[in-house]
């Protein structure tokens, strides 16, 4: 194991060994499918683990900025807040949460929505816009955490795409 700041690197592949343990245990024909969504858990846990250390001296985590770039790219800079759980596939607690926090800070604020009592809007700030500007830049500093070439990248994001359509994430043409 070898320390990298407060990463750590190993020294081995756990996806190659767990993929190896799987053939001797199991079928190997389950190794393909266990090893990519093993493979996609393991970057997202390491690429998260980038993005939030980069936003931590702003004060934010990935979670936070996602919500405050929701609100920053909606058309009236504000979305109820059942929306904001949609969008990012989160519990309403989690929503709540989050909005919280980017209240307390000053980077949001509730708001009873125009035509709709029962629904509550969270909008963004003067101050939260200019945090989501300075985040962005940071985050496109670093690439959003990752040195691969955009060829590479691009082929990621049309598997992954493909994946979400197969998995009813979204209505494809829409």
């Amino acid at each position: 194991m070898i320390c990298n700041g407060s990463r750590v690197t190993l020294e081995f592949d756990p996806i190659e060994e767990a993929g190896r343990q799987w053939a001797a245990h199991f079928d190997a024909c389950h190794v393909p499918p266990m090893q990519a969504i093993t493979s996609v858990m393991r970057v997202q846990q390491v690429w998260l683990a980038r993005l939030n250390e980069a936003l931590a001296p702003l004060g934010l985590t990935f979670a936070r900025y996602e919500a405050l770039m929701l609100l920053y790219f909606s058309r009236t800079g504000a979305l109820p807040l059942g929306k904001i759980g949609t969008r990012l596939q989160v519990h309403p607690a989690s929503v709540t949460n989050l909005i919280d926090g980017l209240e307390r800070d000053g980077l949001a604020a509730r708001e009873p929505h125009p035509s709709d009592r029962r629904t509550t809007l969270a909008r963004i700030t003067a101050t939260g816009r200019e945090l989501a500007r300075a985040a962005t830049a940071e985050l496109h500093a670093i690439r959003f955490g990752t040195n691969l070439p955009v060829r590479e990248l691009d082929t990621i994001t049309a598997i992954l795409r493909r994946a979400r359509i197969e998995a009813g994430d979204f209505e494809p043409g829409k």
